[in-house]
């Protein structure tokens, strides 16, 4: 490998719009990101479901409220 090129890899703070805060290894010393594994409502399990313009409706009386399972 050839020496002095990689860049330095150090401790990091990072920090969520949230609230919460982690240290973790990076190129940077602070990263600041607006979503995390603590507020995101995929791991949270508050899913909230848009229906902007009744697309879903009209989505549920085109195909079917239903999917039909698989054919195995």
């Amino acid at each position: 490998m050839k020496e002095n090129i990689h860049p330095n890899y150090i401790e990091c703070q990072v920090s969520c719009a949230c609230g919460v805060s982690w240290t973790t290894r990076s190129t940077k010393k602070e990263i600041q990101v607006e979503i995390c594994s603590s507020c995101h409502p995929f791991f949270t399990g508050k899913h909230k479901l848009v229906d902007t313009a009744g697309r879903v409706e009209r989505f549920q009386r085109k195909y079917g409220k239903k999917s039909s399972p698989a054919s195995a």
